[in-house]
């Protein structure tokens, strides 16, 4: 039986019978030592993107024969969104495997927050999921950040076992491992990167030393994460690329916040308070009286981005959180969260119905 080739990029297992499906390549292609598919050369050289087949069963179910190896899992969390880069029931699906917890994207936060601050608060929320790991590393693939720390606790808790790398999609794992590769590797070819989710389709291995192979797993798809639902120029402005500026408005109850046209915060009852917005400098954020805010969004002249599918703000999804005392979060998984201190607070937010909307401990 001829063995299979796989695309260094995304894993996937190469065929030249089918363009329009995952790991076609020209046949004339088939001969080199190592080969890009298609979609990979398109997403790297033309930042063209290519629907797949792939459903999340399929990445759960690459995920789950983790469960039956012996190995460490180094799980890639995305501080911006950390709730919703959260992969449910993983300890179900890795068995009793030792997870090391690499908190990514550290570039996105301010940088006036301490690391022991955001790796306590880190800490803290993995307890509350149930989540005891060998060790929690704060990271940035993007700035190379803490990569020797990286590398050490994975020699140090691999024990000479293979390694994979789990994580929802659009949490930089692949931009975390070529980090690593071109720090410790002699190795040429690069895993592809773009904020697409569903890059990596299949496993891709990676030597690790003499005993022990570092494997690249498919993201998970997290359909309650905003990046799911919209187009390709809004998934751009929404994910953010450089150090979050944090917009603060001093509300009274009555006022509203829209975030873009894909969410919108009320403030019905407390205080005059601070909302602190933490989202991609893309987006806008317009002010306004609640009794107006239904009417700016049905008329589609000031609000820029929009999720498909939504014409009029009925078709949202209405959350209603009561704030309790201290500094919290209200997350809208994927777009950002606004951080607020009034205790008591009553507010409403309005999102895709398919979006997780929560209130957690403020994060800065």
């Amino acid at each position: 039986m001829k063995e299979e080739v796989k695309c260094f990029g995304c894993g996937a297992v190469i065929q030249s019978e089918h363009a329009q499906h995952i790991g076609y390549v020209p046949k004339a292609a088939l001969e080199k030592d190592h080969i890009l598919c298609q979609r990979c050369f398109k997403l790297n050289h033309y930042h063209q993107r290519q629907e797949t087949s792939l459903t999340k069963d399929d990445f759960l179910s690459i995920l789950q024969t983790i469960g039956d190896k012996d190995c460490l899992v180094v799980y890639i969390i995305d501080l911006f969104d950390f709730n919703g880069s959260l992969i449910q029931g993983l300890t179900r699906h890795i068995g009793n495997n030792d997870i090391l917890v690499l908190a990514n994207k550290r570039d996105i936060l301010p940088k006036s927050v301490k690391e022991t601050k955001i790796e306590h608060w880190v800490r803290r929320q993995l307890k509350e999921e149930g989540i005891k790991p060998v060790d929690v590393i704060i990271s940035s693939g993007k700035k190379n950040m803490n990569l020797d720390d990286i590398f050490d606790s994975i020699m140090e808790h691999s024990h000479g076992r293979d390694v994979y790398v789990v994580g929802v999609t659009n949490v930089g794992k692949s931009t975390l491992i070529n980090s690593l590769i071109k720090h410790y590797s002699d190795a040429e070819q690069f895993i592809t990167v773009s904020e697409f989710p569903g890059t990596t389709l299949n496993l891709i291995e990676i030597p690790l030393n003499e005993s022990s192979t570092l494997y690249d797993t498919p993201g998970i798809i997290n359909d309650s994460q905003i990046t799911h639902l919209v187009d390709t120029e809004t998934l751009q402005a929404v994910m953010p690329r450089s150090e979050l500026r944090p917009m603060v408005y001093q509300l009274n109850p009555g006022q509203s916040l829209y975030i873009g046209g894909l969410a919108r915060v009320d403030y019905e009852e407390g205080d005059q308070a601070n909302f602190i917005v933490y989202v991609s400098r893309d987006m806008q954020i317009h002010r306004t009286k609640t009794v107006n805010a239904d009417e700016l969004y049905n008329r589609h002249k000031q609000l820029k981005f929009e999720v498909p599918g939504i014409d009029t703000i009925d078709q949202m999804k209405t959350y209603s959180l009561t704030l309790d005392h201290g500094k919290k979060d209200i997350v809208i998984s994927g777009l950002g969260f606004v951080t607020i201190s009034s205790t008591g607070a009553k507010i409403k937010v309005k999102a895709p119905s398919m979006i997780d909307v929560f209130v957690r401990e403020s994060l800065i």
